[in-house]
């Protein structure tokens, strides 16, 4: 979130807002290792570039979200049963 402030000569100062949840987690890296820290702010700007950016999806990729999305307007979906062994084999 960006905050303006104008000040009696009209001019703006400009404060960017963090949120709590952001807090906390910059808190936690501030202690981990310069590396860890590095890893973490390479990602970081990375979401940060990604934001105006849409995904982009080669043609297999979108031809599977085409046809799921067909499949769940013909009411096609899997048993509760299919997606629990979905989970197990991968443990989760």
């Amino acid at each position: 979130m960006t905050i303006q402030h104008r000040d009696a000569a009209d001019e703006y100062a400009t404060f960017a807002v963090m949120t709590k949840l952001l807090e906390q987690a910059i808190a936690q890296i501030r202690e981990m290792p310069e590396s860890d820290q590095d890893l973490a702010a390479d990602f970081l700007f990375a979401l940060a570039a990604k934001q105006s950016e849409p995904e982009k999806l080669d043609a297999e990729t979108r031809a599977a979200i085409l046809e799921g999305l067909a499949q769940a307007e013909r009411g096609e979906f899997v048993s509760d049963e299919e997606m629990a062994e979905f989970f197990r084999q991968r443990g989760a």
